[in-house]
């Protein structure tokens, strides 16, 4: 699935497991009646401080993860920079700023020879906008200003914090299901160890809903991506953006077959042909519903 899918799965998961291992060690969340059934409102209600709680922690530590995980060089337009990295600042500057941006976005490079970017961040005033050495080498002008105003549409249109208003719903499905199957999984075994069985089934059964969880998450995700391709178009020009996408496409097309790496559901690339673990959706119908625009 390539390391998109795994450090996105990664991080909510242990983000996720981190918080309900520590509400139990501190018996925080009783949920289970005196009767020893469960008590569905209190569930519910914990589920909800697990899940959202999980996915505001993953919002916020986002920005840093990404400098961390891709080594994101950050360009300091006040520092001596090269006349290439002082032309991606102001570029991502001036689309900001047409999007009404009143924060200006960190702007950074990564190494890799992958085409690619990606926008991240909290909240529009933290907001990260970062593009690989590969798009520079690979794309022209024109395609580089499309592929950025994409990015600068992803942080205006508030995408990440949807996302995760999204997520936070997710997780606490998953970690209600979880609990409801682990407290059934505990009624099979002996009294005395049916709390080291509930506790263990709640991270089996949470790891393998969260799985089942993330496709929604992805299904929104490329549903969102044909607002970001507007959104670029309406900042950089139909013209530009749909030139970024075929340039794209040519370039998954000479790769086919190889693994692409990312971390982002925000990022601009992704494989030509989209499934259900897919965060971006097919190529070929993002320039088609973008010249039909």
């Amino acid at each position: 699935m390539g390391k998109r899918i795994f450090y996105f799965l990664l991080t909510n998961v242990l983000v996720l497991l981190t918080i309900s291992i520590i509400f139990s060690l501190i018996g925080g969340g009783n949920y289970i009646n005196a009767q020893g059934g469960i008590d569905f409102g209190a569930l519910l209600v914990v589920s909800a401080v697990i899940g959202f709680t999980g996915s505001f922690i993953s919002l916020w530590m986002s920005r840093w993860m990404a400098k961390r995980m891709m080594n994101v060089q950050v360009l300091d337009p006040n520092s001596s920079l090269s006349a290439a990295e002082r032309d991606i600042v102001e570029k991502v500057h001036r689309l900001s700023r047409a999007a009404g941006l009143t924060h200006m976005p960190e702007v950074g490079i990564y190494h890799s020879p992958e085409v690619n970017a990606f926008a991240t961040g909290p909240t529009k005033k933290r907001s990260l906008v970062a593009v690989s050495t590969g798009l520079l080498q690979e794309m022209d002008d024109d395609a580089i200003e499309g592929v950025i105003a994409h990015e600068v549409a992803h942080i205006a249109n508030g995408d990440m914090v949807t996302m995760t208003l999204l997520q936070g719903v997710v997780n606490t499905f998953v970690v209600f299901l979880a609990r409801i199957a682990a407290w059934v999984a505990s009624r099979f075994v002996r009294e005395e160890m049916a709390p080291i069985v509930h506790f263990i089934a709640v991270i089996v059964f949470q790891i393998a809903f969260s799985i089942l969880g993330s496709l929604v998450v992805f299904a929104y995700s490329r549903h969102r991506e044909f607002h970001a391709d507007r959104g670029g178009a309406d900042l950089a020009g139909k013209d530009k953006m749909t030139h970024a996408l075929q340039m794209l496409k040519a370039y998954s097309s000479r790769i086919k077959g190889e693994e692409q790496t990312a971390i982002s559901t925000l990022k601009i690339n992704n494989r030509s042909k989209a499934s259900l673990f897919s965060t971006h959706p097919d190529l070929d119908e993002r320039i088609r519903r973008l010249s039909a625009k």
